[in-house]
């Protein structure tokens, strides 16, 4: 009797043994039948974040309503200003609107339409239902062409008239640039299933973080790669933040080790300083760093680590700093603590000075994405994304005009850029009488 109980304790444990083994080498191989428990996991979540409620991430419902803010300060800057949003009915947005927040201008976005064919992307990555994906980075060309990331899925130009020019068959995301000569810098990765001698520290499926100059038509004229320079320059230990694997030197389950979000060549407007022409400003929000490298030598001329928390959108201000939208993502547990921030470089005195933060009194906080743009008059314009707002700040740091992305009673979607235009815009966007 004893025998036979000790062989039946003996096949259960051999069984659920061989079934945890089998299940682990599924998941972690991708092998059969590991994309039908995925579609299924996928179906279960929507199942039953629907019975819940539950808003999905681009839509959130504000602790706290937001203080009403007339938009009819003689303090604003003026001009028309570019919104890209989740709109109502899971939708991508991208408009212009006046300072009244005023529809001048609508771009029709729907990746499914625009890039119905996308044979670039991994077919892990394919968006299977709306909105499929989102616009993050993206300007507005002097013709009213509109130039912008689907994120992580590629780059595309549409004229007004939301015609496509041009798409770029390349994973870009985060950033878009349009520099003096015309030129176009962007984010882009790379998609390796298998390891390459070049990149020892990332163990595949993994993504190779890529800077690239795109002309105005779409062609891809420059390429660097970021762990190169970061190599080059002697910051080895850059590329190895994180627990080696046991049987490799490669980091296991660090797909994106650096995060690049965003990439700014120094303006030809600018007096050189510390920062000259050619100099490029990058934001790797992973590793918490900021670093200026020049274009022509490969050479980092200036370095900041750890002085940011999760930063996105460093831009140069003139010569000598720069500032950086610092996310300062420290998961504080009190979340009415939270407050990101903006914050002004100075490579050529090498300090660190907090321009605007948030407060519980005017909170200010996002844990993911970010940008600000400086204005010509010294107010500053803010992107808080998972607020579902932009806005700007005069010189005192008081908020003189506001943008919310309101898509149903007490729910924002998601706002991934507000971007004023200059003046001349308005002649390209004629405001409707």
């Amino acid at each position: 009797m004893n025998s036979q109980k000790l062989s039946l304790f003996s096949f259960i444990f051999s069984a659920l043994f061989i079934a945890f083994a089998v299940g682990f080498i599924v998941r972690e191989f991708k092998l059969f039948p590991y994309k039908v428990y995925a579609e299924a996991v996928k179906g279960f979540e929507k199942i039953r974040d629907s019975s819940s409620q539950k808003l999905p991430w681009y839509y959130a419902r504000p602790r706290k309503p937001f203080s009403n803010i007339a938009n009819d300060s003689s303090e604003i800057n003026p001009g028309l200003t570019l919104v890209t949003r989740i709109s109502k009915q899971r939708q991508i947005s991208a408009d212009i609107i006046d300072l009244q927040g005023n529809i001048i201008h609508q771009w029709k976005v729907d990746w499914f339409k625009l890039w119905p064919d996308a044979k670039h992307i991994p077919e892990k990555d394919i968006p299977r239902e709306q909105p499929g994906t989102h616009i993050h980075g993206a300007v507005v060309m002097n013709n009213g062409d509109l130039i912008f990331n689907f994120e992580n899925k590629g780059l595309i130009r549409l004229n007004r008239d939301s015609e496509v020019v041009w798409r770029l068959p390349y994973m870009t995301h985060h950033s878009v640039h349009h520099h003096d000569d015309g030129n176009i810098w962007v984010s882009g990765r790379k998609n390796h299933n298998k390891q390459i001698s070049r990149l020892p520290h990332l163990y595949p499926p993994f993504y190779e973080d890529t800077i690239l100059v795109v002309s105005p038509e779409g062609k891809i004229l420059k390429e660097w790669n970021v762990a190169d320079i970061l190599r080059d320059n002697g910051h080895l230990g850059l590329l190895y933040l994180g627990t080696l694997n046991d049987r490799s030197t490669a980091l296991r389950d660090k797909t994106d080790i650096f995060h690049l979000n965003d990439v700014e060549p120094f303006s030809n407007q600018f007096k050189e300083g510390f920062f000259t022409r050619g100099d490029v400003l990058v934001s790797l929000r992973n590793i918490n760093t900021v670093f200026v490298f020049n274009s022509e030598t490969n050479k980092i001329k200036y370095m900041s680590i750890g002085q940011f928390v999760r930063q996105h959108d460093p831009d140069f201000i003139d010569g000598n700093t720069f500032s950086v939208f610092d996310n300062n993502n420290d998961n504080t547990i009190n979340k009415e603590l939270n407050k990101s921030r903006i914050v002004v470089v100075s490579a050529k005195e090498n300090t660190h000075e907090v321009y605007f933060e948030g407060s519980i009194e005017r909170p200010f906080f996002t844990n993911i994405m970010g940008k600000h743009q400086w204005l010509p008059n010294g107010n500053v314009l803010i992107t808080d994304p998972l607020s579902g707002r932009g806005f700007e700040i005069n010189q005192e740091k008081n908020i003189v005009w506001q943008y919310v992305n309101y898509v149903d009673e007490g729910v924002i979607g998601l706002v991934e850029q507000v971007d004023r235009l200059p003046i001349e815009y308005n002649q390209v966007f004629p405001t409707q009488k």
